[in-house]
């Protein structure tokens, strides 16, 4: 049979946030433990003033290595392109321009 449950004061470590729009980014938690939620492994993280949070692994230092963000409601990850940005700017300044 195979076993889920941690072994009672099992120290898991801990892990940082990396996403770069969460609130949390670049702190640090003590990890509580890591489980499957609706197909995303997820991490219990220990916060001081709040309890406990679930942060999908990709969105820590505990990501797998190449491992890309997964969809999040049947939509794809944000991707910037800083060329095309530029290029719109360059625009939307081209338009005030001409009045």
């Amino acid at each position: 049979m195979r076993r889920t449950a941690l072994q009672p004061r099992q120290d898991l470590g801990s892990a940082e946030i990396t996403h770069p729009f969460h609130v949390l980014r670049g702190q640090r938690f003590a990890v509580l433990k890591v489980r499957e939620v609706s197909g995303v492994e997820t991490l219990s993280l220990r916060h001081a003033e709040i309890g406990s949070l679930a942060v999908p692994r990709d969105w820590t230092d505990w990501a797998l290595p190449g491992a890309r963000s997964e969809p999040i409601n049947g939509q794809q990850p944000l991707l910037i392109d800083a060329l095309g940005l530029l290029a719109l700017a360059e625009f939307a300044s081209s338009l005030k321009h001409k009045k």
